[in-house]
């Protein structure tokens, strides 16, 4: 390794350490090292552009927009009222509706965050008042919005498949049934603590209730519906799903749900582009730092040295884990997509794993991060919403972690839990 690299490296990690963000540390590290090594600065502008300039793309404003165009018209309350209707008379059922709901608002979302602070902000207050644990409703709260980036539309997973060329369909497909898993496991979870714990249950809904309260949470679910089978179907691709899940949420907040008004779209409009800009500048700045490292032939020389350490496929796979697990505590899952994803899958690819089975793998890793300290930002805002201390949320969402890394252990080591459903696509 060259002393550029080096300085590429350091002067990287030097600007993280006093706060500059992860966009903008990697631009000027990579600006540095084209200073130094004498290449034309046109380069940055150029490389950047490229990042940035791909159709896929595109998909990233369109899901950010309508997840705030659906949450704003009130499609959470709706979610959540529906889950309780069907969760609500088993014990532990405010648990139960809690994950139920993510999993639906993850067919809208495709954020973690964004489903911690929607949902969380209906059922933990809620949960409390019924009687559970504070650290419980904050902990099953962030722990089941880490559902959010794996069952598709999935924001990361357009990131990985932007980066590496794998096809970003296949990616959302190939995550539904890990997304399903982590719900299922998840939900054993609350079913034993609710027992253990003795946590209330409701009365049971009637037949009219249900069918009322799923006639008015009918057009969300229907928006998950046409996202999935149409990307599914082959009917429209990614990108034209979000334009697609824009326009319906837009018809569905101002004519069904009549809860979103006109004068609040330039506001949303306002909130998704910053969102948006956020994630844009960081890929692109992201692909000129993977430009330098794929010059300088790192990717292959941490594959080298990797598999200098053992060429046995299972122990390259808990190596990858481990190490992804480790930054997925200390950095935030787009910024580590961008560094590490296209390094590691070199690794992979010499073991033979599929490109889709490490992505989703990667995809889980770096999520599970989300709900670990210490810089769990889903743990940050389940704690302030439901003002506890960030100690007391990391201990009761210890189940849950379990419950999820037996799910990432299945994606790691059984290929047919992320390829059967890709296999349908052509």
């Amino acid at each position: 390794m060259n002393i550029l690299v080096i300085v590429l490296f350091v002067s990287f990690i030097f600007f993280l350490m006093v706060g500059i963000p992860v966009a903008y540390s990697l631009g000027l590290s990579s600006f540095i090292y084209l200073l130094l090594a004498g290449i034309d600065l046109f380069a940055l502008p150029q490389k950047i552009y490229g990042g940035m300039d791909s159709f896929v793309l595109l998909a990233i404003p369109g899901f950010v927009l309508a997840g705030n165009l659906m949450n704003v018209g009130g499609i959470t309350q709706k979610i959540v009222d529906f889950g309780d209707k069907l969760f609500g008379h088993i014990r532990g059922g405010m648990g139960f509706a809690n994950i139920g709901s993510s999993m639906i608002f993850a067919g809208i979302s495709g954020t973690a965050v964004a489903d911690t602070a929607s949902i969380g902000g209906v059922m933990i207050p809620a949960m409390k008042k019924s009687g559970y644990d504070a650290e419980y409703a904050c902990a099953i709260t962030a722990a089941s919005s880490t559902i959010g980036p794996i069952i598709p539309p999935s924001i990361p997973m357009i990131i990985a498949g932007t980066l590496t060329g794998i096809s970003v369909g296949k990616l959302f497909i190939a995550g539904m049934i890990p997304g399903i898993l982590i719900g299922v496991f998840q939900m054993v979870v609350n079913g034993y603590m609710a027992k253990k714990r003795n946590y209330p249950k409701g009365n049971l809904a009637s037949l009219g209730e249900m069918f009322k309260s799923f006639r008015s949470a009918f057009w969300a679910l229907l928006m998950t519906v046409i996202i999935l089978f149409g990307i599914l179907g082959g009917f429209f691709t990614p990108t034209e799903a979000a334009i697609i899940a824009v326009l319906y949420a837009l018809c569905v907040g101002l004519f069904v749900y009549k809860e979103l008004k006109i004068s609040m779209i330039p506001k949303l409009l306002a909130e998704s582009a910053r969102s948006s800009a956020s994630i844009l500048v960081l890929v692109g700045f992201a692909n000129v730092f993977a430009w330098i490292l794929a010059s300088e032939k790192i990717p292959q020389m941490i594959a080298d040295a990797m598999l200098s350490l053992t060429t046995d496929k299972i122990l390259v796979i808990l190596l990858i884990n481990l190490l992804l697990i480790f930054v997925g505590m200390f950095m935030e899952t787009i910024s580590a997509i961008v560094i590490l994803f296209p390094v590691l899958l070199v690794v992979s690819r010499s073991i033979g794993m599929p490109d889709i089975q490490f992505a989703v793998m990667a995809v889980l890793n770096l999520i599970i991060g989300l709900v670990t300290p210490p810089v769990g930002v889903c743990l940050f805002v389940a704690a302030k919403i439901g003002d506890i201390s960030l100690i007391r949320i990391s201990r009761a969402i210890l189940p849950f972690l379990f419950a999820n890394l037996i799910v990432l252990f299945l994606v790691a080591f059984y290929e047919p839990i992320t390829l059967w459903l890709p296999s349908f696509i052509k």
